[in-house]
Order: structure tokens, then C-alpha cells, then sequence
């Protein structure tokens, strides 16, 4: 019998006893492990061998996990801090307590939360204190990168998925393939077999040398798979904001357009948000640095603006009486919201002025220095809409909401008061995911304030919102991370497949 020399040499390395696995005959045989791969899936077309796969969770630790397991778990070195300086007598000094676990950064918070969670002690009016009883030694997790970092397994899955939701591990499936002779492999074997070069291809060079006439051409497998074409498709995200687009024209709506790096005069100051506020800080907005400013602002709109913040409107509002620096209201920065745009068109500054009743909506990118996880990202879809009207009210605003969700099949909604600086009243809006069936905030809304109105001459009521878009498309397809839509993390075999339905 005559095969190719790769084939010939995986059949004979093979053993008839015992399952062989992949690596180690790419080893033995010093080829390529596709190689040796490719080869034994030919020979088990042939009926010479037999692959036998399992499927492999392979569990390893992250950057951080490593750290861990290595200086101890940011909530055990708490605990031990606490208990050296006596808060199992008595309640000691969070700060004292976490300069001496030596804590800095993410990591406070993540030993304050862990700590709690693990019911090491008690947090309160700034005093720490911790539980005699617990041996922070016997710590499930601590043990579990202990183990992992000596190479050793943890068979528990809850404590799995614990160290998986904080990042501190990651597990992949992988296929672990070996082979093993068959029968007739065997009685090919006993007969002789013969390596020859298979040609796979013809060439011209072959043609015009004349080699083609004493090659031995592999056998053309029009039963093999072939490669699974992944063509090319609008983006689920770009799909659901059209959605969302033709839902919100279909309920009257007209679209809003404006730049993505602003002033911070229409970011912030025209939605009566005092400048000293902690969201305005470098910590939380991407600031331009070429160029820093923007030239000019209307003038009568930024004294109006300015007066709002200083002095407040009307007879019941004193404003923020805080500091109000023009200059700092031209500074440039990456929208934290696409309110500006609403700042925009509502003061006429966009399209010129507006008369009630008008219906405005926009599908744009936000931007904002949040911490990564399952539902924040750097930048961000928001839909934002709002309806300039006489007399309304909080029922129509909800009203609102359960129109628009119920074209994406979205039915059971919540509400939650909350607080925000530019509209009152305000509330949260939830929705409960199909997969977890947990509740998620999907988006923040409320009636605009005199003192955001007035300055911008208004006259009418003003209801606004903004929402989502990962989040409404979380509720739609059951994902349950934005970063398996966004970012480089993406789920490409979930991009490939999903479609948004309606």
C-alpha cells in the first residue's frame, strides 16, 4: 500500500493497545502538530486509524490572579491588617486599617466589597472591625489560586465561577485528540506499507518540465468539510440602531445630529450641572488637549446659563452659588452624553428656534472613563429622545417607554426614582434579562428643570431620557457581557450568527 510519507509515519508510530495522543507523535515524529493531525484524519477516512477527541476545560490564571496568589487576596490581607491593629477588640480606622494591608487603587475596593461578602467583619461610619471567629487561613478562593498556581486542578465549579466573575482566572475549552490503530491499520502494516510523494496540485513548472507524466497525484476527497465561510454582515450594534431608528421615526420622532467632541459649556453647564461637580473632573471625561477650547459661545446664552448656575431661576431656586468659570465651560472634551445634542437643538442654536410640539431622537456614541466590566465600556450607544410639549407628565414619559420597548418584545419594565441635576422628577428604568433574570438599568430619564429650560428660552415642558443600546440588545439576545459585542473581547461566533428579529 502505497501513502504519503507523513501518513506512513504517523501509521507506524500508532500503537494498537493504547491511545496515542497528538503532541506526543508530533514530538516523537518532529513535525507540526497540524501536521501530524491533518495526516491521522486521513488515515481514519482510510480506515488505517481511529481519533479518539475529548473535550478539555483548561483552567489558567490571569495577570491578576497570579498577583493574588502570589501577595494574598486583596480581602485576606484586610483582615489580617484589621486584626494586627486590634479591630477584633475594637472598631479600627479604615484608612489605618488599609495602609497597613498596603492597598492601593481598585484593590480598596475590591477588599472592602470581598470582605463584607465573606463576612470577615463589619464596616461602619468609617470604623472597621473584624470577625474573631474567621480564620482568613481557610479561605475557599486563596486556596484555589494556591492550588492553580502549582499547577494542580479545582474541581468545585461554584468556586470556579466566583474566581471567574473577578477576573482572577480563565478557563478555555480545548480538544485533546488521540489515535489509535485499527484493525485493518494493523493488517496494512503486517503487508508493507510504502511512503510515496503525493502530489497535490499541478503546477506550471510541472507542465512544462514534463514531470507531471511520473507524478503520483493525491486522491481529490470530495466528501472532505469544506471551510466554513464567514462573510461579512452589518455589525448586531449597527443593526439594532437602525432598528431602534425606524421604531422611534415610526413614533414621530425626527433625528438629531452634532458633533462628538464639544464644548463642555454644551456637555454640562447648559444641563445645569455646577462645574465643581465630581463627573466634571479629568477622573471622568476625556478632555482634548489640541485644540484645549472652543473660539467663541453665544454670549446671551452662556450669561443666562451662568446666572442659572450662580443665582437659579425663578422664586424657589437658589442655583449652586458654587464657582462658574466661562473658560472652563469652553474646554473641549468627548461627550459624556448625547444631551448635548438636546442642549443644542433645544436652544435654537442647532436648527434655529422650536415650536411645540416637536419629538427629537438620536442613536450616537458617548464617552466616558468607566471602570470595564459585563456593562461599561469606554464608549457606548445611547439613545437619546426627548418630547417638547404643554402639561406633561411622568405618565406620559412612562407611556413613552412601554410603546418603544414593546416593539423589541420588551414588556416588563421598572421604574426607580433617582436624582439627577437636569431634570425633576427622575427615575431609572430596568429591565430583566432573558437569560439571567436579573434586573439591569437600561437607562436614565426624567422632566427637565426650569433651570435648564429657562436659559435656553423654552417655554413648554420637556420629558428626555437616555437609554442604551448594548443593554436593550442585552435584553433582546440574551448576551450577558457588552464585551462580546464591543471591543476586542468580541464573540465573533456570536456576531457571525446573531440576528437582531423583529
Amino acid at each position: 500500500m502505497k501513502l504519503p510519507p507523513q501518513q506512513v509515519a504517523v501509521l507506524e508510530a500508532a500503537s494498537a493497545d493504547d491511545p496515542t495522543d497528538i503532541a506526543t507523535l508530533a514530538e516523537q515524529l518532529d513535525e507540526k502538530p497540524e501536521t501530524v493531525t491533518g495526516a491521522a484524519f486521513a488515515l481514519e477516512e482510510a480506515g488505517l486509524l481511529e481519533v479518539l477527541e475529548t473535550e478539555i476545560a483548561e483552567v489558567s490564571l490571569t495577570a491578576e490572579g497570579r498577583e493574588y496568589a502570589d501577595g494574598g487576596l486583596p480581602e485576606v490581607r484586610l483582615y489580617r491588617a484589621a486584626h494586627s491593629l486590634g479591630a477584633a477588640d475594637a472598631p479600627v480606622p479604615m484608612g489605618e486599617v488599609i495602609q497597613e494591608a498596603d492597598l492601593a487603587g481598585p484593590q480598596v475596593d475590591i477588599a472592602l466589597s470581598n470582605f463584607a461578602r465573606k463576612g470577615y467583619g463589619d464596616i461602619e461610619n468609617g470604623q472597621l472591625s473584624v470577625a474573631a471567629d474567621v480564620d482568613p487561613d481557610q479561605d475557599d478562593e486563596a486556596a484555589a489560586l494556591a492550588s492553580l498556581a502549582d499547577g494542580a486542578g479545582v474541581e468545585e465549579e461554584s468556586l470556579l465561577d466566583s474566581l471567574e466573575r473577578r477576573d482572577l482566572i480563565e478557563r478555555e475549552e480545548r480538544t485533546h485528540r488521540a489515535v489509535q490503530l485499527t484493525e485493518d491499520g494493523v493488517t496494512e502494516l503486517m503487508a508493507g506499507v510504502e511512503a510515496t510523494e503525493a502530489v497535490d496540485r499541478l503546477t506550471p513548472e510541472m507542465l512544462t518540465r514534463g514531470e507531471w507524466r511520473e507524478a503520483s497525484f493525491a486522491d481529490y476527497n470530495v466528501a472532505a468539510d469544506a471551510a466554513e465561510p464567514t462573510p461579512g454582515k452589518v455589525h448586531i450594534l449597527r443593526q439594532a440602531a437602525e432598528r431602534v431608528k425606524e421604531v422611534l421615526v415610526g413614533m414621530g420622532f425626527e433625528e438629531m445630529e452634532g458633533p462628538h467632541i464639544d464644548a463642555d459649556f454644551w456637555i454640562n453647564d447648559c444641563l445645569f450641572m455646577p462645574q465643581d461637580h465630581p463627573a466634571r473632573t479629568h477622573w471622568d471625561r476625556f478632555a482634548m488637549s489640541a485644540p484645549e477650547k472652543i473660539d467663541e459661545l453665544p454670549a446671551d446664552l452662556v450669561g443666562r446659563v451662568e446666572s442659572a448656575h450662580r443665582e437659579g431661576v425663578g422664586e424657589d431656586s437658589d442655583g449652586y452659588h458654587s464657582p462658574w468659570d466661562v473658560e472652563f465651560a469652553k474646554e473641549l472634551a468627548l461627550r459624556g452624553h448625547t444631551t448635548s445634542l438636546s442642549a443644542r437643538y433645544l436652544s435654537g442654536e442647532q436648527i434655529g428656534e422650536l415650536e411645540p410640539p416637536r419629538r427629537f431622537f438620536s442613536v450616537e456614541k458617548a464617552y466616558r472613563n468607566d471602570t470595564l466590566d459585563a456593562t461599561h465600556l469606554l464608549e457606548f450607544f445611547q439613545i437619546e429622545g426627548w418630547v417638547m410639549a404643554e402639561d406633561l407628565t411622568v405618565r406620559d414619559l412612562m407611556g413613552t417607554f412601554t410603546e418603544f420597548y414593546s416593539h423589541f418584545g420588551i414588556t416588563d419594565l421598572r421604574f426607580k426614582p433617582t436624582y439627577n441635576p437636569y431634570t425633576e422628577p427622575s427615575f431609572e428604568l430596568f429591565g430583566r434579562h432573558p437569560e439571567t433574570g436579573e434586573l439591569i438599568e437600561i437607562g436614565n430619564s426624567g422632566i427637565f428643570r426650569p433651570e435648564m429650560l429657562d436659559p435656553l428660552g423654552v417655554e413648554a415642558d420637556v420629558m428626555a431620557w437616555g437609554l442604551a443600546l448594548e443593554r436593550l440588545l442585552m435584553l433582546m439576545t440574551g448576551f450577558e457581557d457588552i464585551r462580546d459585542v464591543h471591543g476586542t473581547l468580541v464573540d465573533l461566533d456570536f456576531l457571525r450568527t446573531v440576528e437582531v428579529e423583529y
